[in-house]
C-alpha cells in the first residue's frame, strides 16, 4: 500500500530519500508507517495534532534518548527527530511471539530500562504523580455505596498511604505505559519498549506492580500465575542490583495498593479524567480489552487483600478490601478471574 510520509527537509537531507513506504498503525494520537532506507528497514512515526501532543513527543523523544544509555538495548534506537512535524525515524524491531513465560524477561528489561536514570537526571522528564485525596474519597464512597462499614481508621491508612507514594524516592525511566503490546520480544530472546508518550521519572516499583495489580492502564488485562510472578519479581530485583549495586527502594504493596485506588485506570486513555469512574460500578460494568471493570476491581481487591495482611499500617484497608471484593463477588457471581495468558 501507497503512503507519504510527513517527511521533512531536515531528515530527508540527514537520512535520505525513503523508500518502499507502508502504513502500520493509525490512531488519534499517531500515526506510523513501515519504510526503507537505503535498504534498511525503519519506523516512522508521528504524533498527530491533538491535546498535549507537543508534551507526548517530548517525552517520547527524551525517554528514548535516555533509554540508549542501556545495553543490550530495551529499545529501538533514535534514527533521526523532525520536531516541527513530531516525527521520529527508529529502527526496525524484528519481533516474534512472546514465549509463555514472557513475564520474566518482561522483567528484567523493565528493571534495566528503570535503571537508565538516576539523580543526575532529575527534571529531564515529568516526576510521576500518584494517586490524590480525590482518589481516597472516591474509593471509600464506592465502599460506602455498597454498603461495606468504613472506619475513620481506614481513611487515616490511605492519607499516610498516599504521602508515603509521592515521597518514594525513586529517579527511574518509567515507561508510563507498560503494557503488553509496547514490549517487542525479539529473535534473540531480547526485549524492546516503544510507545513512551507518558514517560517519567519516578520509583520502579510503581511499574513493577503492572505483574501483581493486573496491569491496571492496559487493555489487555492479564494476572500471570502465581509461580511465573514471583519470578518475575525475583528477575527485576536481581536486574536492577546488578545495575545498579542497590536494592530496589519503595514498597511493592504500597505501589499496589495506589493502583487499587485510581478509577481511571479502569477506562482507557481517553476517558480519563472526566468523571469518578469508581462510582459507576455499583450500577453498570463495561468492558475495556480482555476484561470488565468489575472483574479488574475485584482483582486488585484481592492482590491488596492478601499484601495487606502484612502490614501493621494497612490492617484497616486489608479488612475492608476483603470485605468489598466479597461484596462484589456476592452481588455479581459471574465476574471471573482475570485470564492468566496475553492475548
Amino acid at each position: 500500500m501507497r503512503a507519504r510520509l510527513p517527511w521533512g527537509e531536515g531528515l530527508r537531507a540527514e537520512l535520505g530519500v525513503p523508500r518502499r513506504v507502508r502504513g502500520l498503525a493509525s490512531s488519534p494520537r499517531s500515526r506510523v508507517w513501515r519504510a526503507e532506507l537505503s535498504g534498511t528497514p525503519v519506523v516512522v512515526k508521528q504524533l498527530v495534532e491533538g491535546p498535549e501532543a507537543e508534551d507526548r513527543y517530548a517525552r517520547e523523544v527524551t525517554a528514548l534518548r535516555l533509554a540508549s544509555r542501556v545495553d543490550p538495548p530495551v529499545v529501538p534506537g533514535v534514527l533521526g527527530v523532525d520536531p516541527g512535524a513530531r516525527v521520529l525515524v527508529l529502527e526496525h524491531v524484528a519481533e516474534r511471539p512472546p514465549p509463555g513465560d514472557w513475564v520474566i524477561g518482561y522483567a528484567e528489561a523493565l528493571a534495566r530500562l528503570h535503571a537508565a536514570t538516576g539523580p543526575d537526571d532529575a527534571g529531564l522528564l515529568p516526576a510521576w504523580s500518584g494517586p490524590t485525596g480525590a482518589d481516597v474519597d472516591a474509593f471509600l464512597g464506592l465502599a460506602r455505596t455498597l454498603g461495606c462499614a468504613v472506619p475513620s481508621a481506614v481513611r487515616a491508612e490511605l492519607e499516610a498511604l498516599v504521602d508515603r507514594l509521592a515521597r518514594t524516592p525513586g529517579h527511574a525511566l518509567l515507561h508510563g505505559d507498560p503494557c503488553p503490546g509496547n514490549d517487542l520480544h525479539t529473535g534473540s530472546g531480547g526485549l524492546r519498549f516503544i510507545d513512551f508518550e507518558q514517560a517519567a521519572l519516578g520509583n520502579g516499583l510503581v511499574e513493577l506492580a503492572y505483574l501483581r495489580i493486573g496491569f491496571p492502564t492496559c487493555w489487555c488485562a492479564t494476572a500471570p500465575d502465581r509461580p511465573l510472578l514471583d519470578a518475575a519479581e525475583t528477575a527485576y530485583r536481581t536486574a536492577w542490583r546488578r545495575a545498579t549495586g542497590a536494592d530496589v527502594r519503595g514498597d511493592l504493596t504500597d505501589a499496589c495498593a495506589g493502583w487499587l485506588l485510581r478509577g481511571d485506570a479502569l477506562v482507557e486513555r481517553a476517558h480519563r479524567g472526566t468523571v469518578d469512574h469508581l462510582a459507576r460500578i455499583p450500577h453498570e460494568d463495561w468492558r475495556w480489552g480482555t476484561a470488565t471493570a468489575r472483574r479488574r476491581l475485584v482483582h486488585r481487591l484481592g492482590v491488596v487483600a492478601d499484601l495487606a495482611t502484612t502490614r501493621d499500617d494497612l490492617a484497616h484497608l486489608g479488612h475492608l478490601t476483603t470485605t468489598l471484593r466479597t461484596t462484589l463477588l456476592t452481588r455479581w457471581p459471574a465476574l471471573s478471574p482475570l485470564p492468566a495468558r496475553r492475548p
